[in-house]
């Protein structure tokens, strides 16, 4: 996937964590769109085309999910094992952003093959160098 195509879909419930995000890929000088949704059912939706996600123009399908553990309606280890058992949406990375230092979590996170698990508040370069690695490159405004 090329950058200019690069959709990055953010599920973060809290929206002072969405604007912390948000606000740190400006600064980076970021011009990948970043699609926000609030919670795990809306993730879902969004990923399998479901409900108000049906646009595939309006709601192109993401090259990454950054994904928060504690989420409404469905919690964030149940979106991920959802998403990486399905054998076409589960091709997208996940990282997994999160202020949780719960080696349950972690464990839950690698069994359902999260691509990377990061603690909140992180470094958004991780994140770059990260993506980089996985062969994704990002468009630079």
């Amino acid at each position: 996937m090329n950058s200019e195509s690069l959709v990055i879909l953010l599920v973060e419930d809290d929206p002072a964590h969405a604007e912390i995000v948000l606000r740190n890929f400006e600064d980076l000088h970021l011009a990948n769109r970043v699609i926000v949704v609030e919670n795990g059912q809306d993730a879902l939706d969004y990923l399998f085309r479901r409900e108000k996600f049906a646009d595939t123009t309006a709601y192109p399908m993401p090259g990454l999910v950054l994904l928060d553990l504690r989420l409404p309606k469905v919690d964030g280890l149940e979106v991920l094992r959802i998403i990486k058992s399905d054998e076409i949406v589960g091709r997208i990375p996940v990282v997994i952003l999160t202020t949780s230092i719960d080696e349950f979590d972690k464990l839950r996170a690698s069994q359902f093959d999260a691509n990377s698990y990061l603690v909140k508040p992180i470094n958004f370069s991780q994140i770059i160098q990260l993506m980089e690695s996985l062969g994704f490159y990002w468009l630079m405004e």
